[in-house]
């Protein structure tokens, strides 16, 4: 998609949100273990999961499954048996759970401090909402193209409602790219550490320990991610 078309459609998708997944707090508990986030970006289940990802402050290992994707796919099936998403998985207390609505509800009930807004919680203005977000962008984030996987995990420093995050998620679930999802929405904890990790306080942010690489600029990091690892 044209740049300037790219920026613009995404920037639609997250003013359609009003605000969901751009702030956060503290949750009640963080787990010891990462959460595992089976999803893609352009599912609008996904989406409702993510944004209660970024509003609770919780870091994930995200393994996208875009349609036609050979990786993640599979696994969901072998585990979950049937390949619908989102599917979350908590190490911490063995659940594993499809459904976002219910896996919303798990989030909250076992990490969060509160009930989740009106917007990311689990009534039928939720979903209607990201839906429609979704339809601003139709074919990103859906497909699956052909990458070879890293050795390494990449990690990515975003919030949901960014829309320059947005492009650079979206890349990563095109190329089926698993990567370490650091949530550092307004008012999270974790932005001080994330400050001195970079320098500034911007995001997107992408580590790739396999090259030794780091930097900010969506542009920037999708052209580098295709180049590294799209066949």
């Amino acid at each position: 998609m044209f740049r300037p078309l790219d920026v613009v459609t995404s920037l639609a998708a997250s003013i359609t949100r009003l605000g969901a997944g751009m702030s956060a707090e503290a949750p009640a508990k963080r787990p010891a273990k990462r959460l595992e986030l089976y999803e893609f970006e352009g599912c609008p289940f996904c989406r409702r999961v993510r944004e209660a990802l970024t509003d609770l402050d919780l870091e994930a290992v995200i393994y996208p499954c875009p349609k036609g994707g050979k990786r993640f796919r599979p696994e969901v099936v072998e585990m979950g048996g049937k390949a619908q998403f989102p599917y979350l998985v908590d190490p911490n207390n063995g659940t594993a759970m499809y459904e976002s609505a219910d896996i919303v509800a798990y989030l909250y009930e076992t990490y969060g401090k509160r009930e989740p807004g009106f917007l990311i919680g689990i009534g039928p203005l939720a979903l209607a909402g990201c839906m429609v977000a979704s339809a601003m962008r139709p074919l990103n984030g859906m497909s699956a193209v052909d990458s070879k996987q890293p050795k390494e995990m990449l990690e990515l420093y975003s919030f949901e409602s960014s829309p320059f995050c947005r492009l650079v998620r979206e890349t990563l679930c095109e190329l089926e790219l698993p990567y370490i999802l650091h949530n550092v929405g307004k008012g999270s904890p974790g932005r001080k550490a994330y400050v001195k990790r970079s320098g500034r306080m911007m995001v997107p942010y992408l580590a790739d320990p396999n090259a030794s690489k780091e930097m900010f600029e969506s542009a920037d990091i999708c052209a580098y991610l295709y180049k590294s690892y799209g066949a």
